[in-house]
C-alpha cells in the first residue's frame, strides 16, 4: 500500500528511504510475505533479461527472493542484497544468493553485472546514490530495471481500511484517501525514479513500461498478505486485528472475494559509456 504524505505539511515527511525502520521491518514474518506476495509479469522479466547484454543479475532489495527466483527461472545468475538478515535467510533456502546490506553501503568488490533490477524496493533506496551505484556496476548495455504494483481496492474495501487505520493510528502520516487513486500515486513515485536516474548520468533515457493484470482475491487470502504492507508491520497484534475485522467485513459485503486490477510499473535504463 502506497505509503504517502497525507497534505503538504511545514514539516515534511522524510522520504520513503529515510524510513529505515519501516523499510527493515518485512523480515517479522518472511513465510507470510513469500506466500502472499504476488509475483511479477513473466513478459516484465522475459522484456528485461532481453534486452540486457548477458545472464547475471543484481538484485536490489531482494526480500524473499520472489523476483531473483522468476529471474532464475528465466536462465540468469542472480545476487541478491538485502538489509535484512531474517529475509536473506529465507531467500537462501529458496535457492538464492544473497549478501546481507544495505544497497547504498554494499561494496560490488569488483562484480559487474549485465542488470540491476529491484522489485518493489527502490522507493527504500536514495533514488540518487541508487542510481549512481547501478552506473557503477553495470556492464556497458546493461539495464537498470525498478518495477513494483500500482494496485487499486474497490472502494468499499479502501474506505474499511482507512476507517479502521484511522481509528488505531490517528496521527499515522499516510495518505489513507481510498485507494483507487494508487495508480496515479505509483506513478508519481516512478517518476521520481526516473528523475533519480538522469540526474546521475551514464544512462539513457529511462524508459516507462507499464503490464496490466488483475488477481481475484478470497477474504481470507487478502486479510492474509496484508499483515505484510509498510503500513501495518509494525502495528501491535490488537490494533492490526482492529483493521483486518474492519477489511473483513468489507469483503465479505462484497460477497467474500474480489477481483483486484494491477498494474505492473517499471522504469528502465540502459547503461551507456559516457568516456
Amino acid at each position: 500500500m502506497p505509503t504517502l504524505p497525507s497534505e503538504p505539511s511545514p514539516h515534511p515527511q522524510p522520504a520513503p528511504h529515510q524510513h529505515r525502520r519501516t523499510a527493515e521491518s518485512f523480515g517479522s514474518d518472511p513465510e507470510r510475505y513469500d506466500r502472499t506476495r504476488p509475483r511479477y509479469p513473466d513478459a516484465l522479466v522475459d522484456r528485461i533479461v532481453a534486452a540486457s547484454p548477458g545472464a547475471d543479475v543484481l538484485d536490489v532489495g531482494c526480500g524473499t527472493g520472489v523476483a531473483a527466483r522468476q529471474f532464475q527461472a528465466a536462465g540468469c545468475r542472480v545476487l541478491g542484497v538485502d538489509p535484512d538478515a531474517r529475509m536473506a535467510d529465507f531467500a537462501r533456502r529458496s535457492g538464492v544468493e544473497v549478501e546481507v546490506s544495505a544497497y547504498e553501503a554494499w561494496d560490488p568488490a569488483g562484480r559487474t553485472f549485465d542488470a540491476v533490477i529491484a522489485g518493489t524496493a527502490w522507493h527504500w533506496v536514495d533514488p540518487v546514490a541508487g542510481a549512481a551505484k547501478a552506473a557503477q556496476v553495470l556492464r556497458p548495455d546493461g539495464r537498470l530495471a525498478v518495477f513494483g504494483h500500482a494496485f487499486q481496492l474497490p472502494p468499499d474495501v479502501a474506505d474499511a481500511f482507512a476507517r479502521a487505520f484511522r481509528r488505531v493510528m490517528p496521527d499515522a502520516p499516510v495518505n489513507l484517501r481510498p485507494m483507487t487513486q494508487a495508480r496515479d500515486a505509483y506513478e508519481a513515485v516512478y517518476a521520481t525514479f526516473a528523475d533519480g536516474i538522469g540526474e546521475v548520468g551514464g544512462f539513457g533515457a529511462p524508459e516507462r513500461w507499464r503490464f496490466a493484470w488483475q488477481r481475484t482475491y478470497t477474504r481470507d487470502a487478502w486479510l492474509d498478505q496484508m499483515p505484510t504492507h509498510g503500513n501495518l508491520t509494525q502495528l501491535p497484534p490488537e490494533d492490526l486485528a482492529h483493521v483486518l475485522d474492519g477489511v473483513g467485513a468489507a469483503i465479505d459485503g462484497l460477497g467474500g472475494s474480489f477481483t483486484m486490477p494491477y498494474t505492473t510499473v517499471a522504469v528502465v535504463a540502459r547503461r551507456i559509456d559516457t568516456a
